[in-house]
């Protein structure tokens, strides 16, 4: 299927967004430091069966750049102005990573609006793990050097979490990277300053889980996140921390079943 690309005009800027399909909206949020490419082939596939919107995060990938300090409250008010750009009062949200994040205070701060939440491979941010990774060595940061041997450190970086055989999917991440050079560690820094356990009792919406089984980061988290959000789980074999694009079919056969079952 045809995936489109737009503009939608917002009070931040114009948002960016790629689409697929008709009939029930389900938007994708990606992880940092990434865009919808990071949906790339799970748009096609969601859009048999639904309208399927993956837009870019405010300040990352083609979507206006914002100057006030990243976080994950700025990122979901970056959603619902998209929403309301594209005049949907209810959707079902997706999101993997630090998208998944977003997803969950979308759903906290505008229950009316949200429908159903797929949330991948998504942390579980406690006071504990905050005091944990608030001095950890930077994920993505590099420092621009006149040889570009910047580039092949952050290659170097995200390359372990790429198989070999994976490298258009580790290109398309770099790029993405390199789009936000200058500010690519406030997306990860937005996420352990995150109040989760404040914000996880407001979530009203049906809550299905899905992870990467490889994903050593987040699949420890899941079986208490399921508790805490009475959600369904389902972790994907084959797949690791870049699971919308290792297994994009399952990917998204799990959200059409979930999102379509309501």
């Amino acid at each position: 299927m045809q995936v489109r690309r737009s503009y939608a005009d917002t009070p931040f800027g114009q948002i960016h967004f790629a689409e697929c399909g008709a009939g029930t909206p389900v938007l994708f949020l990606h992880q940092t430091p990434r865009s919808w490419t990071e949906y790339i082939d799970v748009l096609p596939l969601a859009g048999r069966h639904v309208r399927a919107i993956a837009m870019d995060t405010l300040g990352f990938g083609q979507s206006a750049r914002t100057s006030r300090t990243f976080s994950i409250e700025l990122f979901a008010d970056g959603v619902a102005a998209l929403l309301d750009a594209l005049s949907l009062e209810r959707v079902a949200v997706v999101g993997h990573h630090t998208g998944a994040v977003i997803a969950l205070e979308a759903a906290a701060r505008h229950p009316e609006r949200v429908d159903a939440l797929v949330l991948s491979a998504m942390p579980l941010v406690t006071p504990e793990r905050r005091l944990l990774v608030r001095d950890r060595p930077p994920i993505d940061h590099v420092d621009p050097e006149p040889d570009g041997s910047h580039l092949t450190e952050l290659w170097r970086r995200r390359g372990a979490f790429y198989e070999k055989g994976e490298e258009a999917h580790l290109t398309r991440c770099v790029i993405d990277a390199l789009g936000v050079v200058d500010r690519v560690e406030e997306g990860h820094v937005a996420v352990n300053e995150y109040p989760m356990e404040k914000r996880i009792p407001l979530v009203t919406a049906p809550v299905h889980l899905i992870c990467g089984a490889g994903d050593g980061y987040s699949m420890p988290d899941q079986e208490r996140l399921a508790e805490l959000l009475s959600a369904t789980f389902q972790p994907i074999e084959g797949a690791g921390v870049s699971l919308p694009e290792q297994r994009p079919e399952a990917f998204a056969d799990e959200v059409v079943k979930f999102v379509t079952a309501r």
